[in-house]
């Protein structure tokens, strides 16, 4: 499908200060050079602030990207999921047509668009406040026939309850999202048949419908004034809200290896607690720790124990040249990282020359830690067989 930019654009774009925010935090996850990887979070923000992607909006993303403007384009036109003309102020209506919704009764729901907002897709209603478009699989076979409107899927509709949720929202009204005709999930239209025990302890809705009701933003868009979680790769998280007044906790798989699932149940409680569970007894020619900028510097080592440090370069995201970084900075085995606190991974963060930020994004800890203890992950199986790392 041919997609072209829309034939009327606004004079220009910029991002609101609170997402401007959000915007350079995203590209801290990258290092110098290769900014031009937030391409997408960037583009999907400034739809979510304006609604469609405007071309003013995608030649300021590539300016803060340092980019040519062709290749944002590039992005912008290939990916679907970036809408290139105005849409509903209100809502954008994404009917699935593919198979499993159009035999269940997707014309009838686009008969619906087709009637209430415009005869054709990706034109405004008439009050400005709707547009729709038919999609391709959404994934929600079992609940066919289904919509995506804003964030969230209306399943198992009619065509008469799509006409309800259009006069809803209309009217101001937040619908509740999820399953419309009764059921709690994707189970038998008739009834559960298994896991029956489970059905008396469980929510109104199920969960992603709970949040979405609860927080009653399913059409609303991103637009900054959420509580962000602007850079939390660099340790400036805003702190999480715990669920129902409990405590929030790490959940990995368990007894997986780190590299997969980041750390098992049992290190992941001795993190939350403050003590991570891989860490040594600080040796005694450790050199005291000190606050420079930005965290707290972990305690170093003038040399390598018994004059033999670890290979770090079997940690994913270390070549020679972090691997000599790291020996000047007085860190030389496993273990060492494997201790680092949060405000420590924060400075070494900060203090990684021309890789910053790679010790949160290659999670340097959850792999010492399993080198530590012996283990081996798939990057150091790799590098044992010669396929060396580049930095």
């Amino acid at each position: 499908m041919l997609r072209r930019l829309h034939p009327e654009q606004p004079a220009a774009f910029a991002f609101t200060p609170a997402n401007l925010a959000w915007a350079q935090g995203q590209i801290t996850k990258y290092p110098d050079g290769r900014q031009a990887s937030a391409i997408i979070p960037l583009l999907w923000r400034a739809q979510e602030q304006e609604g469609w992607l405007s071309k003013p909006a995608i030649e300021h993303v590539a300016d803060m990207l340092g980019m040519p403007y062709i290749r944002a384009l590039e992005v912008a036109t290939f990916y679907f999921m970036f809408q290139l003309q105005p849409v509903g102020s209100v809502a954008h209506i994404q009917i699935c047509g593919t198979t499993s919704c159009m035999i269940c009764g997707a014309g009838e729901l686009i008969a619906v668009c087709k009637e209430r907002i415009a005869p054709e897709p990706h034109v405004l209603s008439a009050d400005g406040k709707f547009s729709w478009e038919e999609v391709e699989c959404l994934g929600a076979c079992a609940n066919a026939p289904m919509a995506q409107i804003g964030k969230d899927y209306y399943e198992d509709l009619t065509a008469a309850r799509l006409a309800e949720i259009l006069d809803g929202l209309a009217a101001g009204r937040v619908p509740v999202p999820g399953p419309q005709a009764g059921r709690y999930a994707s189970e038998p239209a008739a009834g559960l048949t298994s896991l029956k025990e489970f059905e008396s302890g469980r929510t109104q809705y199920n969960a992603s419908v709970q949040r979405a009701a609860d927080l009653r933003d399913t059409v609303r868009r991103i637009d900054g004034t959420e509580v962000p979680l602007l850079t939390p790769w660099l340790g400036r998280a805003a702190p999480a809200t715990p669920a129902r007044g409990r405590p929030t906790e790490p959940k990995p798989a368990r007894g997986l290896p780190a590299d997969e699932t980041g750390v098992t149940v049992q290190e992941a409680r001795a993190v939350a607690k403050g003590r991570p569970a891989a860490a040594r007894p600080a040796p005694a020619d450790e050199a005291p720790a000190e606050v420079s900028g930005r965290g707290k510097k972990p305690r170093a080592l003038k040399a390598p124990r018994k004059g033999i440090a670890d290979d770090l370069k079997l940690i994913k995201g270390v070549g020679p040249k972090l691997e000599a970084l790291l020996h000047r900075l007085g860190f030389f085995h496993f273990d060492q990282v494997a201790g680092w606190t949060e405000a420590e991974l924060a400075w070494v963060d900060d203090n990684l020359e021309g890789f910053k930020g790679r010790a949160s994004r290659e999670r340097w800890i959850e792999q010492a830690r399993l080198l530590a203890a012996g283990g081996e992950t798939e990057h150091s199986r790799r590098v044992k067989r010669g396929e060396g790392p580049e930095t």
